[in-house]
């Protein structure tokens, strides 16, 4: 272990560009995820939102997936339709959207979309897949 960190710093100096550019690539990957998603939720926050009336939960989901377990109030809008939909969520925008899929790897891109049409927006963190894991109630 003594030996890795100069034979680090002796790469990085031969291999200025390299190492350059790989640290412009991971800047950009983050200021990407930033943009794209919303603030991510846990279960508890998710609850605490709804129950004050200042969230609204948006399934994003597949109807099918829906109706085989979501959280309890939560609106259905498939991510595949959401564009063609989106006015549905118009008397909700004074809220936050909070953007439930199956494990959290859309919401965040879905996030964007609604952010950008000026919607105030969050995701569920680990998506359903959180909310099942803290034994949280579904309604199906």
């Amino acid at each position: 272990m003594s030996s890795f960190l100069p034979r680090l710093i002796e790469f990085a100096t031969h291999h200025y560009l390299l190492v350059g550019a790989l640290v412009v690539l991971l800047v950009l990957l983050a200021l990407h995820e930033l943009n794209k998603a919303g603030r991510a939720l846990s279960t508890r926050e998710l609850t605490a939102l709804v129950n004050a009336e200042q969230g609204v939960v948006l399934d994003i989901r597949p109807s099918k997936e829906f109706s085989g377990g979501h959280i309890s109030g939560s609106l259905n809008i498939p991510a595949d339709k959401l564009n063609s939909r989106m006015s549905e969520l118009d008397k909700h925008k004074a809220k936050t959207i909070i953007v439930v899929d199956a494990m959290g790897q859309h919401a965040g891109t879905w996030c964007g979309v609604l952010k950008k049409a000026g919607y105030n927006v969050a995701k569920l963190g680990g998506g359903i897949g959180s909310w099942r894991g803290d034994n949280l109630p579904l309604v199906k």
